[in-house]
C-alpha cells in the first residue's frame, strides 16, 4: 500500500508538470487543502490524458469509470497514488460524486463530437469539462459557502474553458476538433478554410475578440461572489481567475497568434498578480 504522503506528493507532481499556473495559485492553500486540490486534479488530469493520449479511448474511459465506480464503494488499487488520495480527500471533506461523473461525461464528448453549431452547446461542453472542477473543489475551499458559491465557480469554468478555446485554437484543429461555434464562424466570416489555413485576418480577430468579450463577462460574474470564500481560499481562487483571465490580453499582445504557438502569461506577470492579490488581502484582514 502506498503511504498516504507519498501519494499527495505524486499527486503534486502530477499538477505541477501539467499546469503550473494552477499550482502557483493554490499552493498559496493550508495544507490539507492544497493536498485536497492536488488529489481532485490528479482524477482530472487522468481523465483528460486518456481521451487525448489513450490507444483505446472508449474502452480506457468505461474501464476508468468501473475504477470510480469501485472507489466510491471502498473498492480500489491502495498501490495508485490517486485513489489513495482521493479516499483521504472525500473523507476529509464532504465530497459530491456527481461532478467527478460529469467530468468524465464532458470527455467522452470529446471521443464523440468534434464540432459545435451553437454557443449553447459549447457552454454544455465547458460546463462539463471545466466547472465541474470547481465544482469539486468547492467542499474543499468553501464547505459552508458552497451553494452561494456554486453560480460563481461554473462561470469561472466557463470562463477558464473558452479561454482554453480561444489559445488552442490551432492545436486542436491539428487533433481535428473545432470548438469555435459554427454559428459564430458564420457571422463573422471566418471560414473552415481560413481556420485550416491558419489566417489570422480581420473576421479572425473580430470571431476571437466575440468569445474573448463573452468570457469576460463569465470572469466578472465569477469575481463578483470571490468575497464569500473563506479567507485562506480566496487568493488561490481568485489568483487562479486572474491568472488564467490574463492569458487574453497576452495573446492579444503576440498579435493573435494562436495557430502553431501556445501562449501562457510570463512568470513575471504572474508574480505581479499573485502580489497584487496579497497586497488587496493584507487591506482586507
Amino acid at each position: 500500500m502506498i503511504p498516504l504522503e507519498y501519494a499527495y506528493r505524486e499527486c503534486q507532481q502530477v499538477i505541477m508538470e501539467h499546469s503550473k499556473t494552477f499550482y502557483k495559485a493554490f499552493s498559496l492553500l493550508p495544507r490539507e487543502k492544497r493536498n485536497a486540490v492536488w488529489a481532485v486534479y490528479t482524477f482530472c488530469r487522468t481523465v483528460d490524458d486518456i481521451v487525448d493520449e489513450g490507444q483505446d479511448a472508449l474502452r480506457e474511459l468505461a474501464q476508468f469509470e468501473a475504477e470510480f465506480r469501485a472507489f466510491l464503494s471502498g473498492s480500489f488499487s491502495r498501490g495508485n497514488a490517486m485513489w489513495v488520495a482521493l479516499e483521504d480527500v472525500f473523507r476529509r471533506f464532504e465530497m459530491d460524486p456527481q461532478p467527478f461523473w460529469e467530468m468524465i461525461a464532458g470527455q467522452r464528448m470529446d471521443l464523440v463530437k468534434m464540432r459545435y453549431e451553437a454557443y449553447e452547446e459549447l457552454l454544455d461542453y465547458s460546463y462539463h469539462v471545466a466547472s465541474t472542477v470547481g465544482l469539486m473543489l468547492l467542499p474543499i475551499l468553501a464547505p459552508k459557502q458552497a451553494v452561494q458559491l456554486k453560480p460563481g465557480a461554473i462561470a469561472l469554468g466557463l470562463a477558464m474553458q473558452i479561454t482554453n478555446i480561444l489559445r488552442d485554437i490551432g492545436e486542436d484543429w491539428e487533433r481535428g476538433r473545432i470548438y469555435v461555434p459554427a454559428e459564430l464562424l458564420e457571422l463573422h466570416g471566418y471560414t473552415a478554410g481560413s481556420l485550416q489555413a491558419g489566417e489570422v485576418n480581420t473576421a479572425f480577430i473580430t470571431l476571437w475578440e466575440d468569445l474573448a468579450r463573452r468570457a469576460e463577462v463569465l470572469y466578472e460574474e465569477a469575481l463578483a461572489s470571490m468575497h464569500l470564500y473563506p479567507l485562506t481560499s480566496r487568493l488561490p481562487v481568485e489568483g487562479a481567475a486572474r491568472l488564467y483571465r490574463a492569458i487574453l490580453p497576452e495573446i492579444r499582445k503576440q498579435g493573435y497568434t494562436v495557430f502553431g504557438q501556445k501562449h501562457y502569461v510570463t512568470d513575471e506577470a504572474k508574480q505581479e498578480i499573485l502580489a497584487l492579490m496579497k497586497e488587496k488581502e493584507r487591506e482586507v484582514i
